[in-house]
């Protein structure tokens, strides 16, 4: 099998190079970036797997990458940040960011996380081959080509929020806890800041699927539990 290819964009050359030894150490080929406008460059020349995106970037900072990355292609984007306020992270996943590492990181748990949202790609796509669509009222998720249609008006989804709407909606009334998704969505155990992330996709699965829309189904909230998908009798 051929080795996953990760674009990683970060400014800081020490950073880079244990980042880039790390991953090739676990088998994967890296492309480096120091800048979001070489970035973008080598997104469109190269078509990697995943990008590893740093939010304090010279010029072309990671938010708006990162908005430039989702406006071109699906593919997963972690987002590393310096900061530890909750508002970049909501903003970065507002934009797209499928997950987040928050600096200081261990080099072993970011790994861990490259690793987990590939072998989570990798899962999807090799259950897509399965030809697997979910059809409810006035809603259609199609695993094979990853599209959802809504009222017969297709909605663009991240990878991620793709993700979690297909989980939830393959086990209609389920509850979910918030850990569970994020183990079986991100594909790693959580620690409680995670929790954030989840919370977040689906406020924008909500905003993209049901806002101005009157459905017979719903992305619902279970206090103190966690969220299913809520389907009329």
């Amino acid at each position: 099998m051929e080795a996953a290819t990760v674009l990683l964009i970060e400014d800081q050359e020490a950073d880079r190079r244990l980042l880039t030894t790390a991953l090739e150490k676990d088998g994967y080929n890296v492309l480096q970036a120091s800048s979001g406008e070489a970035g973008l460059e080598l997104l469109q020349q190269k078509q990697p797997d995943l990008v590893l995106l740093d939010l304090m970037l010279p010029g072309v900072d990671g938010l708006e990458v990162c908005r430039q990355i989702r406006a071109r292609t699906n593919i997963p984007v972690i987002m590393v940040t310096g900061r530890d306020e909750e508002i970049d992270k909501v903003v970065g996943l507002e934009l797209g960011a499928d997950d987040y590492v928050t600096k200081p990181y261990g080099l072993r748990e970011l790994v861990a996380r490259v690793r987990a949202m590939l072998r989570r790609s990798m899962a999807t796509d090799r259950a897509a081959a399965q030809k697997r669509k979910l059809v409810f009222p006035q809603l259609e998720i199609d695993l094979p080509t990853r599209t959802v249609v809504c009222q017969g008006e297709s909605v663009r989804l991240t990878p991620k929020e793709f993700d979690l709407l297909y989980h939830l909606a393959s086990q209609p009334r389920r509850v979910f806890r918030r850990d569970e998704i994020v183990q079986d969505v991100w594909g790693y155990s959580p620690q409680s800041g995670d929790l954030r992330t989840v919370d977040t996709h689906i406020k924008r699965l909500r905003k993209k699927l049901e806002e101005g829309r009157d459905v017979p189904w719903s992305l619902a909230t279970v206090w103190g539990v966690g969220y299913k998908f809520d389907v009329a009798e």
